[in-house]
């Protein structure tokens, strides 16, 4: 998985994707890019990268890796996500893979952080209170706001 970072100004930014409502997994949900490791990955930090150009046309050589979050477990699908951070520049032309990705969503962490709060979700009709952050009608929830979490303590 690929935290993508960039800054307007002094103001840091943070570059999530929406699936599609109509996926088999994580439909509708708001993530960061990523997926699966590839057998011919040479590494995560590779999958991460190839992941991110293939959802969201972010090319490799425009990222500039500077760190790992902690891995993240899910709950629904049982996975462990290992993130990547990545400076890259402003103003970048999204193209998001049509298969997987309905929109790519750039928020800055100020916004994230006034939209956090802890509220009740219900997932397959279950009801659970968990860490959330809404910014304007998206909600990021679940492994994503558990990686957002790790960023912003280790931001400061």
């Amino acid at each position: 998985m690929l935290v993508p970072l960039f800054l307007v100004g002094d103001v840091p930014h943070v570059v999530l994707t929406k699936r599609r409502d109509d996926l088999r997994r994580h439909a509708g949900e708001i993530s960061f890019p990523g997926g699966r490791q590839d057998p011919e990955d040479a590494d995560l930090c590779t999958t991460a990268l190839r992941e991110a150009e293939e959802e969201i046309g972010l090319a490799p050589g425009g990222v500039e890796l500077v760190g790992a979050l902690q891995p993240v477990p899910t709950i629904a699908t049982n996975y462990a996500v290992y993130p990547f951070v990545g400076l890259i520049e402003p103003g970048q032309t999204w193209r998001p893979a049509e298969a997987e990705v309905e929109q790519v969503l750039e928020f800055s962490l100020a916004q994230l952080q006034e939209g956090y709060g802890r509220r009740s979700i219900l997932r397959r009709g279950v009801p659970f209170r968990t860490d959330t952050y809404v910014v304007d009608d998206h909600l990021v929830w679940g492994a994503t706001a558990r990686m957002l979490a790790d960023l912003f303590d280790r931001l400061g």
